[in-house]
C-alpha cells in the first residue's frame, strides 16, 4: 500500500508537470490534431482508391492514427520530463528515499497513461463533433480509450529507459522525429496495401501497426477479435521491450551513482 501510495503521487505529480509545461502538452494534443485536419481535408479523396478499406471518410480512417501519434509523443513527453528530473537532481533524492527503485519509473509511468487517456478522450470528442460514427457505440469508444492508454504506457517505458540511460531532456527531445518515420512506416495514416516497397513489408510488421489497427477496428467495423488480440499483442511487444531497456538503464544509473 506504502508503494502504491508513492507510485500514485508521482503519477499525479508527472500529470501536473505535463499540463504546468507548454513544451510537454503541446505536442501531445496540438500537432497531432493538426495534422487530422490537414491530412483528412487535403487527401480526402484517398478513400476512392482501388484497395482502400471500405470507410465513411479518410478522416474515420486518420482518427486511429491521430491517436497513436498522440500516445507516441505521451510516451517521449514522459521521458523528456523524466530526463528534466535526473537533470534537477530531484530522481538522486527519489534513489535516497526509502521507497523501491521500480516505483521512481512506475510512477512516471502511471503519469503518461493518464495523459493517453487524456488525449484519447480529446480525439473522440473531435471525431464524434466531425461525425464519426463508432460502430461498436459507447462499448468501442471504452475500448479505444483503453488501447491508447495502455499504449502510452508501453511507449512510455521506451521514453524512459531513454531518459534513464542519457540523463539528458535535449537527447531524448532529439528523438522526436523519429516518431514521425516510425508512425509513417505503419498503417497509422495509409492502408499497408497501398504502401510502397520496402514501407509495406515494415508496416505490416510494425508493432505500430497492430495497435492501430485494434484502435480503428471500432470505428470502421463491427467488433473482431483478432484486430484485439494482435493490437495488445503490439502493446506487451512494446512494453516488455521498454522494460527491459528501463530496468537495465536503471541499474546502469545505480551503479555509476
Amino acid at each position: 500500500m506504502r508503494t502504491l501510495a508513492v507510485v500514485t503521487e508521482l503519477g499525479r505529480r508527472s500529470v501536473r508537470q505535463t499540463f504546468r509545461r507548454p513544451q510537454l502538452i503541446a505536442p501531445l494534443l496540438i500537432i497531432p490534431t493538426l495534422l487530422l485536419a490537414v491530412q483528412s481535408a487535403g487527401a480526402g479523396r484517398a478513400v476512392d482508391l482501388p484497395g482502400f478499406p471500405p470507410v465513411e471518410s479518410f478522416f474515420d480512417f486518420l482518427l486511429a492514427g491521430a491517436m497513436i501519434q498522440s500516445a507516441l509523443l505521451a510516451g517521449n513527453s514522459g521521458g523528456i520530463a523524466l530526463a528534466i528530473d535526473i537533470e534537477m537532481g530531484f530522481t538522486d533524492r527519489l534513489l535516497a528515499a526509502p521507497i523501491p527503485r521500480f516505483a521512481i519509473v512506475a510512477g512516471r509511468l502511471a503519469g503518461t497513461a493518464a495523459m493517453g487517456a487524456v488525449t484519447a478522450v480529446w480525439f473522440l470528442a473531435i471525431g464524434l463533433a466531425f461525425g464519426v460514427r463508432i460502430e461498436e457505440g459507447v462499448l468501442g469508444a471504452l475500448l479505444m480509450i483503453v488501447l491508447v492508454t495502455l499504449a502510452a504506457l508501453a511507449f512510455g517505458t521506451l521514453g524512459a529507459a531513454l531518459a534513464l540511460r542519457s540523463g539528458s531532456a535535449s537527447v531524448v527531445q532529439g528523438t522526436f522525429p523519429l516518431v514521425f518515420v516510425i508512425l509513417f512506416l505503419s498503417t497509422a495514416f495509409f492502408p499497408a496495401d497501398l504502401l510502397l516497397e520496402p514501407a509495406q513489408t515494415i508496416a505490416r510488421i510494425n508493432p505500430l501497426s497492430f495497435i492501430a489497427e485494434a484502435v480503428r477496428d471500432p470505428v470502421i467495423s463491427v467488433f473482431s477479435g483478432r484486430e484485439l488480440l494482435e493490437g495488445f499483442a503490439g502493446i506487451v511487444l512494446v512494453g516488455a521491450i521498454g522494460l527491459t531497456l528501463c530496468s537495465m538503464a536503471l541499474r546502469r544509473r545505480l551503479r555509476m551513482g
